[in-house]
This record gives structure tokens, C-alpha cells and sequence, in this order.
């Protein structure tokens, strides 16, 4: 089975069909304020392109994880509204996912006008573990498109999920890959097949617990492996080091212990912090100092001590690695970067993935926290070769899983 493109869509003809666009706009939210539009306007161009040609589009998106009802603070309107301010077309929302809103509004849609569903996570079918009610609500969807409608995944987010919205639906309609699904997989693909050397990953964020399985299947594949965030405290307790109060999970000490052995043998180095930013509290006011990695409870906060960034050497020794580097990918921060006190490591992380797109590498920006911090930190997106919009579906493609949104469209 081979996946059908959007391009083979509009060679076909859409003006005045009803055409299913399941996009990623699960935004992070101040209130009802985006505080990062990035996935809104990565959205924008396959919605423009079909809209332009005479579509009548109907936008599927989630936001959060709402109970299976609905629930105002996950409510679509805020990313729909930005969606609207961005667009040069009429953009419409919902009051409901497929009840009689969606039916009317999606009944009265002209040719180049956009409809958005209210959050299909609102419907408990969306999400169900059982198939058949999945696919009595990807059939309901359907509806809302007529007699000759059509679907199109763009939603590279959430192509790890066997939603109804992302996997069912495609064997109801006929199925088409969105522009900005192609262009991930395709990304991923170089990163997973024979990616040009030397091949750095960054990796951070809080848990090494969620980066277990992408670990295990780089060893042997990367070059390096830079370790930082939360996670690098479960490395340095691996190595015997105290840690004073940062955050650890013990259990999985073993199971470093024996990546760390593994990936010498294999020709990965681990690159682990030499220095941590140590505070005496989880604040962005907290007093803090600088520390070895190996000496983070002598501190003036002693074993309360918390580490919320890299040090200033380790900074330097990471930005060094991705200099030479032809590839980097680099999923979760530093540190906690949304307090400027602790946000240099990523800061500098995130340059030296800017350097390295200047003098010619492939960079890729996993998504998630990773995506937020650039944009956060003042960087525009051109200044890295991809930002992935779907951290949780980047990472499980490079930990070699069948992601069920990809199996369904034949890609």
C-alpha cells in the first residue's frame, strides 16, 4: 500500500467537496491566550492550499486530554480564533464535535471556507480502546463531508495514536498524506537511515524514563548522545554521584547503568554535564550556584540543593559537539527554561543548533518543550533546518515503532 499525497488530491479536483483535514492544533494555552502558535501555523498551508482550490474543509483537532465530554478550558476556540487571524479565508467553529452545530455549519460551508470541529476529544468514541465505537464515530464524521468527501492527515502530532480521528477514519474515506506529515517522515527517515556523520542527539527534558526506548534504539546509531534537563540526574546517580534534591528516578538507575556500558561497545559516547546550576528551591527567584556534576551536595544548599540547568562548561563542551556535527537532533531542554535564571543551557543549545544550520548541517528540533523553548528563547524557526511538531510521535518513530496513523494512510 502506498500512501496517496495531497498533491494527487487536488490533481483530482476538490471545488465543492467536503474534505476532512485532521490538523495538529493542540497549543499550549495562558487562559484562553496561545502563548506559541507554532503549530497553528504549521497547519495553515495544506488548510490554504485546499481552501484556495475550492475545498470545503472541515478542520479535526484535540487539545489536551479532556475526559471523553466537553470541557471549556479545552476548547478549540482560541487556537481557531488564531487560526483565523493568520488565514485569508472565512474560518468557522463549532459549538459541537459532529452534533447538529457540526451538521449545520458543515452543511452550509461554501466553496473555500473552513469549518472547525470543536476538540474531537470531546466525544469519548475519539479515544476509545474499543474498535468498534471508534469506527462508528469515524463513520459519523464522514457524514459531515456528503457523498464524495475526502481525508487528510496533517496532524504529524498525533499519528502515534489509534484515535478515531487518525486511524478509523482513513478506511472510511479516501485517504490522503498532508504536506506536513510527508515532510516529517521524511526528516525522521534520514535521522533513522543512514543519517551523514557526525550524528550528535541532544537529549533532555525531565524524565529519562520518557527517552528510555529512543535511547536504546540510537546506541549504536548516533555518534554522541549529550545528556541534560531533569534526566541528567538519573545519568550521574548511575555513576555513583549524589544528587542532592533534583529530580531522580531511581528505579531506572539500573537500566542506564547498562546503556552507558552498552554504548562504548557500540561506538556511542555519552557526553554527560561536567558542571549543573544548583538552586535552593524549584523558584525563579531561588538563590543558585554553580557546581561540579560530581560535587552538587557541597554547595551552600547541601543535599536540598536542586539542579535546574547545565553549567556554563557544559554548555560550552555541547555547543562544541553539535558545532561538528553534519547531523543533530535534539529533543527536551536544558533546564527550566521558562525562568530566565535557568535557561542558558538551552539557550545555548539552541544557538549552537542555529550555528550548525548556517555552516550546513540537517538540525531537527524534536517538538514538544523543545520547540516551545526556541520560540520562547527569541529564535525564529528558519534558523533551524526542521522543528518537528510532534514530540511524542518524533520520538516514538525513532525508537523504531509502527506508528498507527502512518500504517493507515500507507506511508
Amino acid at each position: 500500500m502506498t500512501a496517496h499525497t495531497l498533491d494527487e488530491l487536488l490533481a483530482d479536483g476538490v471545488r465543492g467537496r467536503h474534505v476532512l483535514v485532521r490538523s495538529d492544533l493542540n497549543v499550549p494555552l495562558d487562559g484562553s491566550t496561545v502563548t506559541d502558535d507554532g503549530r497553528v501555523r504549521a497547519s495553515l498551508p495544506v488548510i490554504s492550499k485546499l481552501a484556495e482550490a475550492g475545498a470545503r474543509v472541515i478542520v479535526l483537532a484535540h487539545l489536551g486530554r479532556p475526559k471523553g465530554m466537553p470541557e471549556e478550558k479545552y476548547s478549540l476556540r482560541p487556537a481557531a480564533d488564531r487560526l483565523a487571524e493568520l488565514a485569508s479565508f472565512p474560518v468557522r467553529l463549532a459549538g459541537d464535535v459532529v452534533g447538529p452545530s457540526a451538521q449545520e455549519l458543515a452543511a452550509g460551508l461554501g466553496d473555500g471556507e473552513v469549518l472547525v470541529l470543536e476538540n474531537v476529544r470531546f466525544d469519548a468514541h475519539e479515544t476509545s480502546k474499543i474498535d468498534a465505537e471508534r469506527e462508528e464515530f469515524a463513520r459519523e464524521l464522514a457524514a459531515l463531508t456528503g457523498e464524495n468527501g475526502a481525508y487528510v492527515d496533517d496532524a504529524f502530532g498525533a499519528v502515534h495514536r489509534k484515535h478515531a480521528s487518525v486511524y478509523d477514519i482513513a478506511s472510511v474515506l479516501p485517504a490522503y498524506l498532508g504536506e506536513l506529515v510527508r515532510a516529517e517522515v521524511e526528516v525522521l527517515k534520514r535521522l533513522t537511515e543512514g543519517a551523514e556523520r557526525p550524528y550528535v542527539v541532544v537529549l533532555g527534558g525531565s524524565k529519562v524514563s520518557d527517552k528510555l526506548a529512543v535511547i536504546d534504539n540510537l546506541i549504536g546509531k548516533a555518534d554522541r548522545l549529550l545528556v541534560g534537563g531533569g534526566m541528567l540526574f538519573t545519568f550521574l546517580a548511575a555513576q555513583g554521584h549524589k544528587v542532592g534534591s533534583s529530580l531522580l528516578e531511581r528505579d531506572q538507575i539500573p537500566t542506564v547503568q547498562a546503556y552507558l556500558e552498552r554504548a562504548t561497545a557500540a561506538g556511542t559516547e555519552f557526553v554527560l554535564p561536567t558542571d549543573v546550576v544548583v538552586a535552593s528551591k524549584f523558584a525563579a527567584d531561588a538563590d543558585h550556584e554553580v557546581a561540579a556534576a560530581d560535587a552538587i551536595e557541597e554547595t551552600t544548599f547541601g543535599e536540598a540543593g536542586i539542579g535546574l540547568d547545565i553549567g556554563p562548561d557544559t554548555a560550552k563542551a555541547f555547543a562544541n559537539e553539535i558545532e561538528g556535527a553534519k547531523t543533530v537532533f535534539w529533543n527536551g531542554p536544558m533546564g527550566v527554561f521558562e525562568f530566565p535564571a535557568f535557561a542558558a543551557g538551552t539557550k545555548a543549545v539552541a544557538q549552537a543548533l542555529a550555528d550548525a544550520t548556517a555552516a550546513g548541517a540537517l538540525t531537527v528540533v524534536g517538538g514538544g518543550d523543545s520547540a516551545a523553548a526556541v520560540r520562547t528563547l527569541g529564535f525564529a524557526d528558519s534558523q533551524f533546518g526542521h522543528i518537528s511538531t510532534g514530540g511524542g510521535a518524533s520520538l516514538e518513530y525513532l525508537e523504531g515503532k509502527e506508528l498507527p496513523g502512518l500504517t493507515a494512510l500507507g506511508a
